[in-house]
């Protein structure tokens, strides 16, 4: 490759105190939105579980005889 090909590296300044409060708040709202939507997500999963095994204990027992039908 020639020299020519490389392409610039382009330099990225500092944040400014102020600019920098500013991106960590973003930041942290961003991560906050994410965690509460995945914990929504997981009641709802732990939700539909429980009621599957609600309606899988409603069914006739079989081989138990301490239960009469």
């Amino acid at each position: 490759m020639r020299f020519q090909e490389f392409s610039h590296i382009k330099h990225i300044k500092p944040l400014s105190p102020p600019e920098a409060r500013l991106h960590k708040l973003k930041r942290t709202t961003e991560l906050a939105k994410c965690a509460v939507k995945t914990e929504k997500e997981a009641q709802k999963h732990q939700k539909s579980l429980d009621i599957q095994r609600k309606e899988l204990g409603k069914g006739r027992p079989t081989n138990n005889p301490n239960q009469t039908l």
